[in-house]
Parts: structure tokens; C-alpha cells; sequence
């Protein structure tokens, strides 16, 4: 007969879930080559049950972590799963995000009975995109590297050859990281399903998902009933569309939330739009930043939220829609309005909006090297706080890349890498300040530039102003927000990222 956790058991079986998903994120990054994954830290690693429901994951990434939590279910669905199986996918249009995200999946048994699976997800700057960094201004998804539809890289332990070749043609040392990352977590969340044995296992992710549940619904209850709206744009799409809109209605009752975004722009020619499992992930994100730090990272937690979300649009898009900047940019702006429309249910809770880009550059010689990196800014300010200077907000959680591990991988050379004083917004709290990030290039080479919040402004509450927008200049001569360069020896490339808006007349 199953016998119930306590409280205590519980949390402890919360904590080894997580223990779990951190091993196999320690062991990405140590075995990794590329500075992407082991100095920004752009990678992610959860858990899901045996039929793919978020069980755990790490404080990683949360637009890796929401569309995964999102999207896994049906991808795991579509596998006949043998113990020492691997499966591998980028595909935005079957549970990915965009091309250079890729998702190894690998399942857990135990006593030849599927309990689980564990999934990282890692960014690699080089996925057979035409454009170095694979983050080009595109129209079509193909122009964006390969797609790779969800496929069995190991079987029962055994590398397929025909993937494992179009693997090393992207980079084979990363994927073999990820492999690695996996392993260790089979190992280990296998070691836990027999320490507490399978039905208490399976009785411990049932009460961890209720628990769950219980907490979202506790602190929904605490947003007062409506329907909640709020509409903002996205600069362009870099083909020459500008002010494309998304809108939002947040709906609450009592403790179920309802989240409509009739009256966003339809898809694009850029590159801006979403698949839906990005949409999700920005969702997902928001209204988890309004419950307890302990609230665990399960499937439960999300069962009242309803997404509505019109396919088509920009935030639901089908193929063969460019996805490429939706996955950093697109998804910045969903949380904006997101949190634009709880302002008026939650005054003195929601901040004004951050930066609202990930100010994406791309960059490298095809054939040779290839760089990729995001660049943090201005965090908006709260009403019991300023938002925080230079950092990386909301849908991304990564470092910067050290100069010195910059430099000695790549020509380039850092001229300037400073606070840019003064562009958050004011008001009774200051929105945070962006960063201003300035490349010398020591050799030619093609730059992509993929940037929102240089033509509007992130937004102030409360009387508070709006944060400085961004810009980008080449040689002192400013550039569009989206953009591809040529690039000669000795010319210098200033990023100048937005500030926060400010909080309070």
C-alpha cells in the first residue's frame, strides 16, 4: 500500500530532483567546448515523467525551460523508447525553439519499466546557417541552419552514424557534452527511483504536481478578478515591417488565468516570429515570477493557465515561418505586455519593463571562426526597488563572455565594455542601466545584428519615464536595429543597450 510524504520527505525529494538536473548542468559546461555553453552558460537541463510532464528543472534558461515544458510531451510521444536511447531535435515546429537550440532527450528505466526522462537543451553558435553565428536576417526557416526533426542520435547505447555525421559537421564536441550531460542524469535519477522505490516514486511526483497546483492556485487568488489588456510592439522584423503589435488579454477568475492574444499581428516575413512552445515559455515565465521561490519547477504549477494563442500569427506561427528571432526577441516583448496587463491588477507589484531585448550579435567568417552572444541592460525599477544596472532580464538567464576568453578564441579585441550611465528611466525608483559593449575586429569578417528597443522605448509605471532606447553604431555611424555588415579589418562595432524604465512620479 503507498504510504503519503510528509512534508519534509517531500522537499527533500524535491531537492534531489533538482540535485539532478544541476549534476547534468555542471556537467555540460565543464565538457563543452565552445564559450557559448561553458563561459555565457547558455544551456538548460530538466526532468519529465514518463509521459513527459515537468518533474524538476535548474535555475538555467527560461525560455529553454518553459518551451520544453510546454512541447515535451509530445515529442516523447512519437518514440518507441528502448533503455540507452537518445533522441535529438532543434525543429521549431516540433517542440523546439529556434535552429540553434538544440534538445537531446534521453528516458530513464528502471527494471525494464520507462519512469522518466531527463532533456538538456544547449545553443550552438554554429547550426549551417549561410550567415556566421546561424542568427541571420531570414524569411525562410531553411536560411536558418539545419532542421533537425526529432530522430534517435543513440540507439540502446549505440551512436547512429548517419546523425552522428551531420552532427560533426555542426560542431561534435558540444553534442558529445550533451550526450555526457544525459547520461549523468540517468544514472542519477535512476539511483533515485530505487532508493525510494518505483510506487513511492511515482506517489512522490503525484504529490509534488498537486503541491504545486495547490501553491499556484493560492496566489492567483490574490490577483483580484478582470480582464486585463495591454498592447506593445515590436520595432520591425528587419525586412522592412515596423510597429507590429501584440496584444494581450489576461483574464482572471478566481484561481484560473486565461491568456488571449487576439489582435497580434500575423506572421511575418522576418524572423521575428514564435512557434507556439516560445509563447508558452513567456507565459509560464511571468506568472511563475509571481509565486514563492519555493515553489517547485513541476507540471502542476502551470495546469491553470490557459493559453489562447490565434495560429498564424506571429506568436503561433507554421512553417516554414522564420523563427530565429523569436526564440530572444519576440519573446522579451511577450513578457512585456504580459506584465503590462497585470500592472493594473497588481500596481505595487509589477516592475516597469526592462530592456526588452537580448541584443543579439552574430558573427564570424564562414568556413572559419563563428561567434554568437547576448548582451544585458537596463532591469526596470519596482516600487520598493531601482532595477538593476548591466544585466541579463527576464527570458534570458546567461553570462556575458569574458573578454579574455573572447580574445583568445576569436579576433577581437574589446575597446569598451561599460555601464551606460544615465539611460534608465527616472522616477521615485530608477529603472537599471544598459551596457555599452564596443568590438574592434582585428580581421574582416560578417557581422549580424538582431536588436529590438532601438525605436521604442521600454516603458516607466506608476509616472515613472521610459528607459533610453538602444543603438547600435559602426564607426561611429549609427545602424538599423536589425541588420547584416560587411565588416574590414580595424573597424569598430558599439553596442549601446537599453536602460529600464523607471517606477513613480
Amino acid at each position: 500500500m503507498k504510504s503519503t510524504l510528509n512534508g519534509i520527505e517531500l522537499a527533500v525529494f524535491s531537492s534531489r530532483l533538482d540535485a539532478v538536473c544541476e549534476e547534468m548542468g555542471g556537467i555540460l559546461q565543464r565538457s563543452a567546448f565552445s564559450p557559448n555553453i561553458k563561459d555565457r552558460l547558455d544551456f538548460s537541463c530538466a526532468v519529465f515523467d514518463y509521459k513527459g510532464k515537468l518533474s524538476a528543472q535548474a535555475a538555467h534558461i527560461p525560455v529553454h525551460l518553459g518551451s520544453m515544458a510546454f512541447a515535451m510531451e509530445g515529442i516523447v510521444a512519437t518514440v518507441e523508447w528502448q533503455s540507452g536511447d537518445m533522441l535529438v531535435v532543434n525543429d521549431p515546429f516540433k517542440g523546439g525553439t529556434h535552429l540553434p537550440d538544440v534538445t537531446l532527450v534521453a528516458p530513464v528505466f528502471v527494471d525494464s519499466q520507462l519512469y522518466g526522462f531527463v532533456a538538456n537543451r544547449a545553443h550552438h553558435a554554429s547550426i549551417g546557417s549561410d550567415s556566421p553565428g546561424s542568427m541571420p536576417v531570414s524569411s525562410h526557416i531553411d536560411q536558418e541552419g539545419v532542421l533537425i526533426e526529432p530522430r534517435l542520435l543513440v540507439k540502446q547505447g549505440q551512436f547512429d552514424d548517419s546523425v552522428l555525421v551531420l552532427l560533426e559537421d555542426l560542431g561534435r564536441g558540444d553534442f558529445i557534452a550533451q550526450v555526457s550531460a544525459n547520461r549523468s542524469g540517468v544514472l542519477r535519477l535512476g539511483q533515485l527511483i530505487l532508493d525510494f522505490g518505483a510506487d513511492r516514486f511515482d506517489l512522490a511526483l503525484e504529490q509534488l504536481n498537486a503541491y504545486g497546483a495547490q501553491l499556484a492556485r493560492k496566489y492567483l487568488q490574490q490577483i483580484p478578478d478582470g480582464c486585463y489588456r495591454f498592447t506593445d510592439v515590436m520595432d520591425d522584423d528587419g525586412l522592412g515591417n515596423f510597429n507590429l503589435p501584440i496584444a494581450v488579454c489576461v483574464n482572471i477568475e478566481a484561481d484560473k488565468v486565461s491568456v488571449d492574444f487576439a489582435g497580434t499581428s500575423e506572421q511575418v516575413e522576418g524572423n521575428i516570429n514564435c512557434p507556439l512552445p516560445v509563447t508558452a515559455a513567456a507565459v509560464y515565465y511571468v506568472f511563475r515570477c509571481l509565486l514563492p521561490d519555493y515553489t517547485p519547477a513541476c507540471a502542476g504549477v502551470f495546469d491553470c493557465i490557459e493559453l489562447r494563442v490565434p495560429q498564424g500569427c506571429m506568436l503561433n506561427a507554421v512553417y516554414p515561418a522564420a523563427v530565429a528571432a523569436g526564440n530572444v526577441e519576440t519573446s522579451s516583448r511577450i513578457v512585456d505586455v504580459i506584465l503590462g496587463a497585470l500592472a493594473e491588477a497588481l500596481p505595487d507589484l509589477i516592475p516597469a519593463a526592462s530592456q526588452g531585448t537580448m541584443n543579439n550579435v552574430a558573427m564570424g567568417v564562414k568556413g572559419g571562426w563563428e561567434y554568437y552572444e547576448t548582451i544585458g541592460g537596463g532591469m526596470g525599477a519596482g516600487s520598493s526597488y531601482g532595477g538593476l544596472d548591466a544585466t541579463q532580464t527576464h527570458m534570458t538567464n546567461t553570462l556575458n563572455t569574458p573578454i579574455e576568453s573572447l580574445e583568445m578564441h576569436f579576433p577581437l579585441r574589446i575597446i569598451c565594455y561599460q555601464v551606460r550611465r544615465g539611460s534608465g528611466g527616472s522616477g521615485i525608483n530608477c529603472g537599471g542601466s544598459g551596457l555599452v559593449r564596443e568590438f574592434e575586429f582585428l580581421e574582416d569578417a560578417d557581422v549580424t545584428l538582431i536588436t529590438e528597443r532601438r525605436l521604442h522605448q521600454p516603458w516607466g509605471l506608476a509616472g515613472g519615464s521610459a528607459g533610453q532606447p538602444g543603438r547600435n553604431t559602426l564607426n561611429g555611424e549609427q545602424v538599423a536595429g536589425k541588420v547584416q555588415l560587411k565588416i574590414c579589418r580595424g573597424d569598430r562595432l558599439k553596442i549601446e543597450s537599453p536602460g529600464g524604465g523607471g517606477w513613480g512620479n
